[in-house]
């Protein structure tokens, strides 16, 4: 019997990424299409739009608690929201770039799909291609599809951090692995600064950096170099809204930690 009928073609496997990222543009960016609008979060008015007109404009001399203690978090994933609005898009064309933004998570995905199912028989191209799919069929994910919430956009690049160690996992070459640690460790960092409950997640990535190495020592490198990456990724990322919280409440975190961080402003003598 000859089994090369079961294989895919090799245009088709050169392809597959790209024709599987056009399918979830096709398929997503018709919600919104299909809708005729872009839905607001139950809490959009309350903080969202608010976040961001704080990172277009930061507001701290000129309000307080205007959306409660949420007016604190990281804003600047919520600036696209607030540009769209301020340009005056319509519901379908701001529903369509929201969708673009969270569609960059797609060839993540696709990776996840074909570390865990390789090969280029027709039945692991269509698995890979369903997996993708499943990815975005959830629940919560198209609840957020169509409204102004910024947890999916967050949570992209930790995705993109696993995605890229479970393919160089996969990967019988030894060669790039540490390359592969670096850039998951950055991007785990620059998750992190988008969204500070990230981290119960992005702690775990060390299980990953260190399962390959020559020896025990070179897994702790691995550790430390990922490490290193997530931390300087995480303060470039974060540094700038944690120094203008620093500046106005002498807590980069604000409100949060409030007390622990008493002594470091008593020792530096920080004042409002």
């Amino acid at each position: 019997m000859d089994d090369t009928r079961f294989l895919a073609p090799d245009w088709l496997i050169r392809w597959e990424p790209l024709i599987v990222f056009v399918g979830c543009v096709l398929a997503l960016c018709s919600v919104p299409v299909a809708l005729g609008h872009t839905g607001l979060s139950w809490d959009a008015l309350n903080h969202h739009i608010y976040l961001g007109w704080t990172a277009d404009h930061p507001r701290f001399d000129r309000d307080y608690l205007a959306a409660s203690y949420q007016s604190y978090q990281f804003p600047y994933l919520y600036w696209p929201v607030y540009m769209l609005a301020m340009l005056g898009a319509s519901g379908v064309v701001a529903g369509i770039v929201l969708t673009l933004l969270h569609l960059t998570v797609a060839p993540a995905l696709w990776k996840l799909a074909h570390a865990c199912i390789p090969g280029r028989e027709w039945f692991e191209v269509g698995m890979r291609a369903l997996a993708v799919a499943l990815a975005f069929m959830g629940g919560v994910v198209l609840s957020m599809l169509d409204s102004t919430s910024n947890d999916l956009l967050a949570a992209i690049p930790l995705v993109w951090a696993i995605a890229l160690m479970i393919e160089a996992l996969a990967s019988p070459a030894q060669t790039g692995f540490r390359r592969a640690v670096v850039l998951s460790g950055l991007l785990a960092g620059v998750s992190v600064g988008f969204k500070l409950s990230n981290v119960p997640i992005a702690i775990l990535l060390p299980l990953l950096w260190a399962w390959r190495g020559a020896s025990p020592s070179g897994r702790l490198l691995n550790v430390l170099l990922g490490g290193l990456a997530a931390t300087v990724a995480l303060a470039v990322t974060y540094g700038y809204w944690g120094w203008l919280l620093w500046t106005n409440y002498g807590n980069p975190f604000y409100p949060f930690f409030d007390p622990w961080l008493e002594p470091l402003r008593l020792a530096t003598g920080w004042k409002r």
